[in-house]
């Protein structure tokens, strides 16, 4: 027997597949306890699951994350040093004594602390009063650096988020979305400092008037080498427990070359007859990264070492032909049981297709043509096939072609025949000539020795 100890409502959705994922996928597992979720490769948005992943959802403590990323890119842009001094206020506490539940460090007014130690508090330390400081710091007020998270958030291109405050604690007009955790999570991690930030399990602060020092753990379970749910692979995350909200985490996990966002939102704690709990947030998430890494890979279909046509070369030296290659590499985040040879390579040659002979010089890289991946009817891919090797050009082969290519017009032909005409007649003219003159001579040779046989006829009479 299951007992649930959280008070809100959990649906539980079957697994759906986007278009983008071949069809033959295995599917996870037959439901999701979450209210939404997605796992997708981190950078190129290749989603293997999803659930209810725009719907909307509180934002809750995963707010922190825009405001981790803007605080970090500041420091990364050097607006501001991580190691300015930053003095506690009153004003920054002026949205938490609103709600008993919201966690702080319990950061004192007049308190001064570090930027970088700011940062560390806010993510890791859960303390919603070093959120505000920050915002302070970054934008002169709350409302001021609340702007500045929706308009990063609608660059990034989360169109169905909207923040009220820097830390998440519940606002009605707060919300978002798995897909756009998923987005802002992975714009958040091309900042080396979000990453570092993110990714640390144990951070002390420097001491301050009131504090010798502060131990700050991250409560993101996966990353904790003594919780059963620790995972090796996960590199960082945040996690939120809420009564609105329930439990939810976004962690980035990489293994082999392959580095996957998971978010579920929306989860719950279970609580067994034996006293032990399942925290379905980590479990979950567990689960997804064990099936995604089991089941998909990066897979080479083209290379630019594949060698897809031999096009036909004119007037080449040494060579009659040239390899055409891929412009560049085709890789695809696929299910492992799809074959790569499943995918068909459609070749066009532009001189074959013009019916325009290829004629040398041929450099390296010469485009010759495209190929078009598909699978299934859906094109994955199109690229160049460029010339694989130089192809020089042949001095004699270029004349002898130009002759050829000369002889070939029309125009020559009429003028060779034209000629032909001529020179027969003109040879008909010296052979009837020839003979002409042969007669004409053989006829005065004959009167000259009918006239000597006369003289010497005369002579004896």
């Amino acid at each position: 027997m299951v007992r649930k100890i959280s008070i809100f409502l959990l649906f539980v959705y079957f697994i759906q597949f986007t278009a983008g994922i071949p069809a033959s996928a295995s599917e996870p597992f037959r439901d999701l306890a979450a209210r939404s979720a997605i796992i997708a490769e981190k950078d190129n948005g290749t989603i293997l699951y999803e659930s209810n992943a725009h719907i909307r959802h509180p934002a809750d403590a995963l707010a922190k994350i825009m405001t981790l990323l803007i605080a970090a890119e500041k420091v990364e842009n050097d607006d501001i040093s991580d190691n300015e001094l930053i003095t506690m206020t009153e004003t920054a506490w002026y949205d938490i004594h609103e709600n008993p539940n919201a966690t702080t460090l319990d950061i004192h007014p007049g308190e001064e602390m570090t930027f970088i130690d700011l940062m560390y508090s806010a993510y890791i330390g859960n303390a919603n009063e070093a959120c505000n400081m920050l915002a302070l710091r970054i934008a002169g007020s709350v409302d001021a650096f609340v702007t500045l998270m929706n308009s990063k958030a609608k660059d990034i291109g989360a169109t169905n988020t909207q923040f009220t405050n820097p830390h998440g604690q519940y606002h009605e007009y707060q919300y978002t979305t798995a897909y756009d955790q998923y987005l802002i999570f992975s714009e958040a991690m091309k900042s080396t400092l979000f990453a570092e930030v993110s990714g640390t399990f144990r951070h002390i602060t420097e001491s301050t008037e009131e504090f010798e020092s502060r131990t700050i753990t991250n409560s993101n379970a996966l990353l904790n080498q003594s919780s059963r749910y620790y995972f090796r692979h996960c590199i960082s995350g945040r996690d939120s427990a809420t009564y609105e909200g329930g439990y939810s985490l976004i962690a980035l996990a990489e293994e082999d070359g392959l580095s996957l966002i998971s978010v579920v939102l929306g989860s719950e704690v279970l609580t067994f007859d034996d006293g032990s709990t399942d925290m379905q947030n980590f479990s979950e998430t567990l689960r997804l990264f064990q099936w995604a890494f089991t089941n998909f890979a990066w897979r080479d279909i083209l290379k630019t070492t594949d060698l897809l046509a031999r096009v036909p070369v004119q007037h080449g030296s040494g060579a009659d032909f040239v390899n055409a290659r891929p412009e560049a590499a085709l890789t695809l985040l696929l299910d492992n049981s799809i074959p790569t040879d499943s995918f068909v390579k459609t070749v066009t040659i532009f001189s074959e297709e013009s019916e325009t002979p290829l004629v040398a010089p041929i450099s390296a890289g010469d485009v010759l043509g495209e190929v078009v991946v598909t699978r299934n009817g859906i094109e994955y891919a199109k690229m160049a096939l460029v010339a694989n090797t130089n192809v020089n050009l042949s001095g004699i082969e270029y004349i002898r072609g130009q002759i050829v290519d000369v002889l070939s017009t029309s125009t020559a032909r009429n003028i060779l025949l034209i000629l032909g005409i001529i020179l027969i007649l003109y040879i008909a003219l010296v052979i009837r000539y020839n003979i002409v003159r042969a007669n004409r001579l053989r006829r005065i040779k004959n009167a000259k020795e009918d006239i000597i046989k006369e003289r010497h006829q005369n002579f004896r009479d």
